[in-house]
């Protein structure tokens, strides 16, 4: 072989090599929320557009994605406001790109059948399930506020969903704020006291999120604009053919396939959340998702889930990549 066959051997394994770290640099972590996005996900539609290949690894709430995203495992993750909140506020290096959904029947309370609850007083002395920092936990708090309920009277236990199904089952709790595909197995059992949407109404507003590191963020904008872009087609897809989107259709076995939930919940699932559009997006991003992140975060304090409030949250929110 000579000097110059070597050198081409040598410079394609090395573009091979490179190829291959390429395609294991971006790994984003998602969850089980109901939305459009899974569609995207299952189709490819993600690696289409970013052209290169994408590790999505499933997370149980966004306190774990969180702590994926600090160790430097995930770069882009999925997680609620409550969770964004208590993150930025320990100076998590994270930038909210995309609001991938303002939650409203999509996360309820349901207390079990047989369980003697018929009235929010009655959860006091009961046993009520949620994962601890997650958006369901912040709308568990905001409910007991609203209701006058001291959250020590009731006895609040940190459990994932997956792990909520189970205790459900055995009979170990009495209720759960939760959301899907646990939330629509637990009402079939069970009867919603209340819901996001009544609690955001309330003062207590919940939403998803899309973040990124800001080192890979400021490396790679160009993957957060084609990432926002696909999200955004997505939820515009739904917005347009929402009625067509029934228990046996392509996007909603899809959905279902990726996120573990019955077929026949995801259409109701899907309407419980609102999915802002681009115009939406940028009115939410300039301004409005760093007030309503202060916002979480003073309530947190007050609850004592959080040490302290930032003076201003707007450098973890960037409308930029909307664009």
């Amino acid at each position: 072989m000579t000097f110059h066959l070597r050198q081409l051997f040598a410079a394609l394994a090395l573009g091979a090599s490179s190829l291959a770290a390429q395609a294991a640099d971006i790994t984003i972590g998602y969850q089980t929320g109901i939305d459009p996005t899974k569609v995207a996900q299952a189709d490819g539609s993600y690696e289409k557009a970013i052209g290169q290949s994408l590790d999505w690894r499933r997370f149980n709430s966004g306190a774990e994605v969180v702590t994926a995203i600090a160790s430097g495992d995930v770069q882009i993750g999925n997680l609620g406001s409550s969770p964004l909140a208590a993150a930025a506020t320990r100076g998590l290096p994270i930038v909210t790109f995309i609001v991938a959904a303002q939650i409203n029947a999509a996360e309820a309370l349901v207390v079990r059948n047989g369980s003697q609850i018929s009235s929010p007083a009655d959860l006091v002395g009961k046993t009520i399930a949620t994962p601890f920092v997650s958006t369901s936990h912040y709308s568990l708090l905001g409910a007991l506020k609203h209701w006058n309920i001291d959250p020590a009277k009731v006895h609040i236990v940190n459990l994932n969903p997956a792990e909520i199904n189970a205790a459900w089952k055995r009979g170990d709790i009495d209720g759960a704020f939760v959301w899907s595909p646990a939330l629509g197995e637990i009402k079939k059992n069970g009867k919603v006291l209340t819901d996001a949407a009544e609690v955001g109404s309330w003062g207590a507003p919940t939403f998803e999120v899309w973040v990124a590191r800001k080192d890979f963020a400021e490396q790679h904008p160009e993957v957060l604009a084609r990432f926002a872009k696909v999200s955004l087609d997505a939820f515009a897809d739904y917005a347009a053919h929402k009625q067509q989107w029934t228990a046996d259709s392509a996007p909603v076995q899809k959905i279902a396939k990726l996120t573990g939930s019955n077929p026949a919940d995801v259409p109701e699932l899907l309407a419980g959340s609102a999915f802002p559009d681009a115009a939406a997006q940028a009115q939410l991003l300039g301004g409005k998702t760093a007030q309503d992140i202060a916002a979480t975060a003073l309530f947190l304090k007050e609850q004592g889930k959080a040490d302290k409030v930032l003076a201003d949250y707007s450098p973890y929110v960037s409308a930029k990549y909307i664009d």
